[in-house]
């Protein structure tokens, strides 16, 4: 059985923009295609519907690309556990501003992904955090995703 993986909408964007002339977010566009050519196969891809809602935003033609990324790949529910899960997140670890990126976490957690896959570095991908989140998750009874970036996730 392959292993569960939830994108965060950073993904999605990195798979379908133009090339960044910032040397970091190119080297992270780079690894982003390399992992979805390479090793998205191996797992079972999921996103909810803030991903869709996220990947709408912005420039057309940008945002029909991220749309057409995202159709195959299933919806997970935000539901009244994810938000309730969420709202704790915020409480307790996470600033009020990310609201958004408390709820990618909580899908994740409360649908049982075992990785969530992101570039945002600041609010999810944060190891300062991680220990946080993960406690947060468990004293909910639910088991908390691996964190990581696609660099992270490219199988030894």
């Amino acid at each position: 059985m392959k292993q569960k993986a939830y994108l965060e909408t950073s993904i999605i964007s990195y798979l379908a923009a133009r090339p960044s002339r910032d040397i970091i977010i190119a080297a992270h566009q780079e690894l982003t295609n390399e992992w979805w050519e390479n090793r998205r196969k191996r797992f079972d891809l999921f996103v909810s519907q803030l991903v869709i809602q996220e990947a709408k935003a912005g420039d057309k033609n940008a945002a029909q690309k991220r749309l057409d990324i995202l159709e195959p790949i299933p919806l997970l529910e935000l539901n009244e556990k994810v938000i309730s899960l969420a709202r704790i997140l915020i409480d307790e670890v996470l600033p009020p501003k990310a609201v958004e990126d408390a709820l990618h976490i909580a899908v994740a957690a409360i649908h049982g992904m075992d990785y969530l896959l992101t570039w945002n570095c600041k609010h999810i991908a944060n190891a300062e955090k991680e220990h946080a989140i993960a406690a947060v998750c468990r004293r909910n009874n639910y088991e908390p995703p691996i964190i990581c970036t696609p660099e992270e996730l490219m199988g030894g």
